[in-house]
């Protein structure tokens, strides 16, 4: 049986990739697929946390830039991850995986708090937990989500983010090049590195 290399990967989700074929929004195969890999991780008693962006419904810089106050912006950006991260909580249940949302914003009635270690005793539990809302806060560098991950990598004592040409550990599944995000590239190989 395969060992797997890190006990704990932090995985960054760009929500274009939700979009899969469609101009918008989340296509439900894309999303599914993607729960697919991740139960598949999990199923090796791999931790996973997973942060997750809002391009797909939102782009709070592209706003700003265009007339909207920045911080407004940037907020409404943090709503589309939570958005997203709530369809990919529900993706993950549907799939039998125990998943929970924690937010950098504080909209409790809809999901919890970002809580250090209450998301540590989470990730120990088998949980899949998804971190929503960026780092919280607006006028952040144009990738919060990405900025998130370096902060949160850190607090999960997971392994380090790492960019795609490497072939080990976490993988952020964002390119530049617009359409390139739309094509899922499998995670497995890519996020968690067997021995």
């Amino acid at each position: 049986m395969n060992t797997p290399l890190y006990k704990r990967v932090l995985l960054k989700l760009s929500g274009e990739a939700l979009m899969g074929d469609d101009a918008f929004g989340i296509n439900r195969a894309t999303i599914m697929r993607m729960t697919e890999e991740i139960s598949d991780v999990a199923a090796l008693g791999v931790q996973v946390a997973i942060v997750i962006g809002g391009g797909n419904i939102f782009r709070g810089i592209a706003a700003g830039a265009q007339g909207m106050d920045r911080a407004t912006a940037d907020y409404m950006g943090m709503m589309a991850t939570v958005m997203n991260a709530l369809a990919l909580q529900d993706a993950l249940k549907n799939r039998g995986l125990d998943a929970r949302v924690q937010s950098a914003l504080n909209i409790e009635q809809v999901v919890e708090p970002y809580i250090r270690p209450k998301a540590l005793r989470y990730l120990e539990e088998g949980k899949v937990v998804v971190f929503a809302a960026g780092t919280g806060n607006p006028f952040s560098p144009p990738i919060p989500p990405l900025r998130c991950v370096v902060q949160r990598s850190g607090q999960k004592s997971s392994s380090r983010p790492l960019r795609s040409t490497e072939s080990t550990a976490l993988i952020p599944i964002k390119t530049q090049a617009p359409h390139a995000t739309r094509a899922l590239v499998s995670m497995k190989p890519l996020f968690v590195a067997l021995r």
